[in-house]
């Protein structure tokens, strides 16, 4: 009996011991960090092995897209993973096929791309403001898993993201926006425009999703009121759609650096030096 007992004590302080890791409060800096290292796994195995990745986020103004963009892209190498955020099309593009402008910006082999919006565009602002017509639009949620597939098959991974925003929070975004110099310039006239059709782009989105949300396609959704565990779970998830392993890398070594055969510097004063405000 009292060996039993032992044994009972020491699997109920292992069950406490493992519940109060699991109720440790997470530290968001240290995990970004260990993230973004397995970012840096996943690109270089991407290059290794050849990989075309897309990403797509979508969402809300002020969900939090560009947030979670900016903390992928900032580990990575800029030749390998790249950010494509279109503006407004021109009149030559609008007379071109819908996908066209989208398909000159897909990855070649061994590299990322990230769509900050993309064209589901047509599903929504499009659709909502009035910017392409009915047929433009059924059109567009009859092809559009059909682009994907076709995209799905030439050998392209892609990953859909929704970030989800409540009304209350884009609100308080929007005015933390207003009121903040270094935000405002990412409130268009547009996002404005976007609070006075909640409902239509909610109706959209449900739309876009039913006709879209497929097996070899599928819409992640994000919850994005808290920006920071939206970004971390975000990524967390990313790093689970497309398997990878830790490439080892090469030891490097410095080559000597070439000697002086009577290389002489020009003095300071010949040239236009920054001043040294700091």
């Amino acid at each position: 009996m009292p060996n039993g007992d032992a044994g009972g004590r020491g699997k109920k302080k292992k069950k406490k011991a493992k519940q109060a890791k699991a109720d440790k409060p997470y530290r968001y800096v240290d995990e970004l960090v260990r993230l973004q290292f397995e970012l840096i796994k996943l690109q270089d195995w991407v290059q290794k092995e050849g990989l075309k990745v897309v990403v797509i986020f979508e969402g809300r103004d002020a969900a939090g897209k560009g947030g979670v963009i900016k903390r992928i892209t900032e580990s990575l190498n800029p030749r390998v993973c790249r950010v494509v955020a279109l503006g407004t099309p021109t009149e030559r593009e609008r007379s071109q096929w819908y996908f066209q402008r989208y398909v000159s910006h897909l990855p070649g082999r061994g590299e990322i791309v990230l769509f900050d919006r993309s064209w589901y565009n047509r599903a929504g602002v499009e659709r909502v403001m009035g910017f392409c017509t009915d047929a433009e639009y059924s059109e567009f949620l009859r092809s559009c898993p059909l682009f994907e597939e076709m995209l799905i098959k030439s050998g392209i991974i892609l990953v859909k993201y929704w970030f989800s925003v409540g009304d209350d929070e884009q609100e308080r975004r929007f005015k933390e926006r207003i009121d903040n110099p270094i935000k405002r310039w990412k409130l268009s006239p547009m996002d404005l425009k976007s609070r006075e059709h909640w409902v239509e782009y909610s109706r959209a989105k449900d739309m876009m999703q039913k006709f879209t949300d497929t097996d070899q396609s599928p819409w992640n959704i994000v919850d994005a009121d808290n920006k920071k565990k939206a970004r971390l779970n975000c990524i967390s998830h990313l790093l689970t759609r497309i398997p990878y392993k830790e490439i080892r890398p090469a030891k490097i070594k410095l080559s000597p650096r070439q000697k002086d055969d009577g290389y002489v510097r020009p003095p300071k004063t010949s040239q236009h030096w920054v001043p040294t405000v700091y």
